[in-house]
């Protein structure tokens, strides 16, 4: 288990994070969200040791966190958001030397590159330049690379920005497979969709702290299944029956359909900026 203990991070006087608190249980699939500048990446920084907290402290199974802990750093994957690959090496050059850092046995870099490329369809440029390749493959090379070493804990940082639908639904197949197999996955993610697909637990994040958190399905239920969208707002409803009650009153335009975790996104933060301003 993951605790994140009432952490806060400041660069000088501004407070990245502040006082953030969650747990994160062995083999959930995570989803941090919320707007720009709401702490998200720090905190990320700070659970996978690039960052000391200011204050607080974040516990491997009991046992803190920081720059100098090999030992749990080895049991984590890293996806960043930037592109991290080395563009003049081939896609089987980069996973090697992945593997090198790793400190893995050459039989065992071999059996793993020959599983990860398989699973993330690269198989067939695996003799390719990274630089020659797609968005959506260096996306794929890059979450391939994270998990040369097998690692219990993953980390994924915007993973599918700037590719497009077909190789973000293949990089969502592979993940969903991939937790199955046990593995905790903390997922940062613009694309609410996506977290709404693949986490079954969603924190939501403001100005370095979390002000709602349960599973997609419940946290649509806590504001109505159903909306009405209009050009100025939108109003939920816990049936349709109610939805089309209350359209019969509307005067303008309007769009009846079910909530989606966008929406609770929407509502919740706006109301938090709002609240905060």
């Amino acid at each position: 288990m993951i605790k994140v203990d009432k952490v806060k991070k400041y660069f000088d006087d501004v407070k990245a994070v502040d006082g953030i608190d969650f747990e994160v249980e062995d083999g959930r699939f995570l989803g941090l969200l919320g707007p720009n500048g709401a702490g998200k990446t720090t905190t990320i920084r700070m659970m996978i040791g690039l960052l000391d907290p200011t204050e607080g402290q974040i516990l491997y199974d009991g046992v803190p966190m920081g720059k100098d802990q090999i030992d749990i750093k080895m049991k984590i994957g890293v996806v960043s958001q930037h592109i991290n690959l080395d563009k003049e090496l081939t896609v089987e050059e980069n996973m090697i030397f992945a593997g090198k850092l790793y400190h893995l046995k050459k039989d065992v870099i071999k059996v793993r590159i020959e599983e990860l490329l398989g699973l993330l369809g690269l198989s067939d440029v695996r003799n390719r330049v990274t630089k020659k390749l797609s968005g959506g493959m260096k996306r794929k090379l890059m979450i391939a690379k994270a998990l040369m070493h097998n690692p219990d804990y993953i980390f994924l940082d915007e993973p599918t920005v700037g590719i497009d639908v077909h190789a973000r639904k293949e990089i969502w197949k592979f993940l969903r497979d991939y937790h199955k197999q046990g593995k905790t996955i903390i997922l940062t993610t613009h694309y609410i969709e996506e977290a709404e697909q693949l986490c079954d637990w969603v924190l939501m994040v403001n100005r370095g702290k979390v002000f709602k958190e349960n599973t997609s399905g419940n946290l649509i239920k806590e504001i109505g299944e159903f909306k009405i969208e209009t050009d100025e707002d939108m109003y939920f409803f816990d049936s349709l029956d109610q939805a089309h009650a209350y359209s019969s009153q509307l005067k303008c335009i309007y769009n009846i359909s079910k909530t989606s975790l966008e929406d609770v996104f929407y509502k919740y933060t706006k109301e938090v900026i709002k609240w905060k301003s």
